[in-house]
């Protein structure tokens, strides 16, 4: 088994698009690869690069490619009249279906920090996903209190608590909320879905995965499926919980934090993963509240600072740390809050499901009113200078610098990286 920290920076991407990246072919988007005439010439599925000749594998193709990132050459099917035309038309079909009939198990969660009853999650997940794919997310979410660990760490330390799920925890900063999961499988082709969940998460994400599909993907079949009950009161598994593990670390209680972790694993190796956790969490240099580390556990103080408007007001913005979803709060209610995103997504969060989020860590132009985003070396600022363009918004570039464009499909991490101070 290698030890946590091997695990520190790496980063698990999908074995097609990597083999693709290789051969020099790019994504058509849904599913298919296309080489540099923009034929279809490989497809991805189960998380592989195959070939729209079945009897080359990618592993073979790999080898064969020229080099220089060429594609290889395909074997042409003999001509034969009826059988020439039979196999065009089957390859027009092929290319032009986004589905390729098969489905994928996803598990999209916090993991901050991974526990045995994660343990058990990724197991009933892996049931559930019998011989299709199963991709396990940890979420981007970071913060102190709630979510100490950053994703690295976050990602290394499942990997060596649960080894037998190593391939299938995925490292990938792209996938932030469980919608960039849903988008990313529906444009590889997938064409059903099973989102696997504790039991108390069920309708919250068949809610919002349920609502959008048909707009922001399309699937034939989308399934929240629950991995167990979840009972906080509760001795073992089912009741351990990253809420007592964080409260346990910052505690300095390792007995109960030990409960926790595998047994595979030995109190060593628990004991760094427990120190890990109090770093990151900074309680040695400052203090902290029950109700903001784990506030299942401390409801009546987060009822307090909510009733008397001291957190998740309205306008202030806020992260769903189930769903990873982002924005800013429309209303409040008892114990709830209803925000919008700034892709227009409508979601309904408790109250202690949320994050509320610091001015300087608002992304892109979701900031209150009158504090226009003026960090400079943010994609805030690259947007809030191109929107201040006189004539931008209305199309016309005439007033940005040759070569300048619009920040919708420019790559800011180049304006970012250029103008970011030291």
């Amino acid at each position: 088994m290698k030890s946590f920290f091997n695990f520190l920076s790496e980063a698990r991407v999908s074995k097609a698009a990597e083999k693709a990246k290789k051969l020099g072919l790019t994504s058509d988007g849904s599913g298919g690869w296309q080489d540099r005439q923009g034929n279809i010439v490989a497809r991805t599925v189960r998380g592989e690069l195959q070939f729209t000749d079945r009897k080359q594998s990618a592993a073979d193709s790999e080898t064969s490619a020229p080099q220089g990132g060429g594609v290889p050459e395909q074997p042409k099917a003999p001509r034969s009249g009826g059988e020439e035309d039979q196999s065009v038309e089957k390859d027009e079909k092929t290319d032009g279906d986004m589905k390729n009939g098969e489905t994928v198990t996803l598990v999209f969660g916090r993991f901050n920090p991974p526990t045995v009853g994660h343990e058990k999650l990724l197991n009933g997940a892996k049931s559930i996903a019998g011989t299709g794919e199963l991709r396990i997310y940890p979420s981007r979410s970071e913060d102190p209190q709630k979510n100490p660990l950053d994703p690295e760490t976050k990602t290394s330390m499942m990997k060596t608590m649960f080894p037998d799920f190593e391939e299938n925890i995925i490292n990938d900063e792209g996938i932030r909320t469980i919608f960039d999961a849903l988008k990313l499988a529906n444009d590889e082709g997938y064409s059903d879905v099973q989102i696997v969940v504790g039991s108390d998460r069920v309708a919250e994400f068949d809610s919002l995965a349920q609502k959008y599909n048909g707009t922001l993907y399309n699937f034939d079949n989308i399934e929240t499926i629950s991995a167990g009950d979840r009972d906080a009161e509760s001795e073992g598994v089912e009741g351990m919980s990253a809420s007592k593990m964080r409260a346990a670390a910052a505690d300095n209680d390792f007995e109960t934090f030990r409960q926790g972790i595998p047994q595979s694993l030995d109190d060593k190796t628990a004991k760094q993963l427990m120190n890990t956790v109090r770093k990151k969490m900074m309680v040695a240099t400052e203090s902290w509240s029950l109700w903001q580390i784990a506030p299942k556990f401390d409801w009546r103080n987060l009822r307090e600072h909510y009733v008397t408007g001291k957190i998740f007001n309205v306008n202030s913005i806020v992260e769903n740390l189930n769903t990873g979803l982002i924005g800013k709060v429309i209303r409040r209610g008892t114990n709830y809050l209803i925000c919008v995103t700034e892709d227009n997504i409508m979601f309904k969060s408790w109250v202690r499901d949320l994050k509320e989020y610091q001015e300087k860590d608002v992304p892109s132009k979701m900031r209150a009113p009158g504090k226009p985003n003026t960090l400079v070396g943010t994609s805030g600022y690259f947007k809030n200078m191109a929107d201040i363009t006189p004539g931008f918004e209305k199309g016309d570039k005439t007033n940005l610098q040759d070569g300048g464009k619009p920040y919708k499909g420019y790559d800011i991490r180049s304006f970012i990286n250029k103008n970011k101070k030291k």
